[in-house]
């Protein structure tokens, strides 16, 4: 008797060992991830990066982020589209993961479910199909933020389209986007992912010795508007967000581009 009771004891004690050990490496995984978040990649232009009001930035191989836990998104994604970066290829959806680098855990894909709402991409699929390694990071929870179907597949598709055009013309842009993330706001899921009113995108092109801006905010709703009826100074989503979006541009240049809202000299 005396021998079973300590062969169960043992093998219980081997058993805590293994679990305790498991669940060490699997920490230790988890903050190696954390930690590479953190670091700045060879793609991020951190002289275009906003500013965080959450302390919480996160860089991916191909895009950057700011991450809001009190929203459950990002309040900004930044990445660089450069012309060689377009392309026509075609990859397989991957399923949405959560993003082992946000810190203090990126919502689940499943809040989205029967919400009524698209899994609407802050740095879109489209802009990252020249790897399939690239357009597959865009599938993170991080990345996405609750959009209206008529919204993300009208008014800010065409925009997204745009943007590629001028990529295309300017030899590369920088780009920043996200929802205007705010208190008592409409949300979904058992995370409360908050549902944006509004969204923004600004687009910074420096690719001929001269730095120009264009930002959009629009209304979460279907248009049928043009584009540029929807230009406001960068001043504008500055004063709604808390976020500086140049903070690294001379004081003078980023004063004067921040409170223009001239679009003539971008083509449309």
């Amino acid at each position: 008797m005396k021998k079973r009771q300590l062969l169960s004891i043992l093998a219980i004690i081997i058993l805590i060992a293994v679990y305790g050990y498991e669940h060490f490496l699997n920490n230790k995984e988890e903050n190696n991830v954390i930690e590479n978040g953190k670091t700045p990649k060879a793609t991020t232009n951190q002289y275009f990066l906003p500013t965080s009001t959450t302390n919480q930035v996160v860089h991916h191989q191909n895009y950057s982020l700011s991450y809001s836990e009190k929203h459950e998104q990002a309040e900004w994604v930044a990445y660089e589209l450069k012309e060689n970066h377009l392309s026509r290829t075609n990859h397989k959806r991957p399923y949405f993961e959560i993003d082992k680098a946000v810190k203090t855990k990126a919502a689940h894909w499943r809040n989205y479910k029967k919400s009524g709402y698209d899994r609407g991409h802050l740095c879109p699929a489209g802009d990252r199909r020249f790897t399939k390694a690239a357009h597959d990071e865009t599938f993170l929870t991080s990345n996405i933020s609750p959009q209206k179907h008529s919204f993300n597949a009208g008014i800010w598709n065409r925009l997204e389209q745009k943007v590629r055009y001028w990529a295309k013309k300017n030899n590369g842009v920088f780009v920043v986007t996200g929802g205007i993330l705010e208190n008592n706001l409409k949300t979904i899921g058992s995370e409360n992912v908050a549902v944006p009113n509004q969204f923004y995108k600004i687009i910074l092109d420096n690719t001929k010795g001269k730095i120009k801006v264009l930002a959009f905010l629009m209304p979460h709703k279907e248009s049928n508007l043009p584009l540029y009826k929807f230009v406001v100074p960068v001043d504008k989503i500055e004063a709604l967000t808390g976020i500086d979006f140049f903070a690294e541009l001379d004081d003078k240049i980023e004063k004067k581009l921040e409170a223009s809202n001239a679009y003539k000299n971008w083509s449309f």
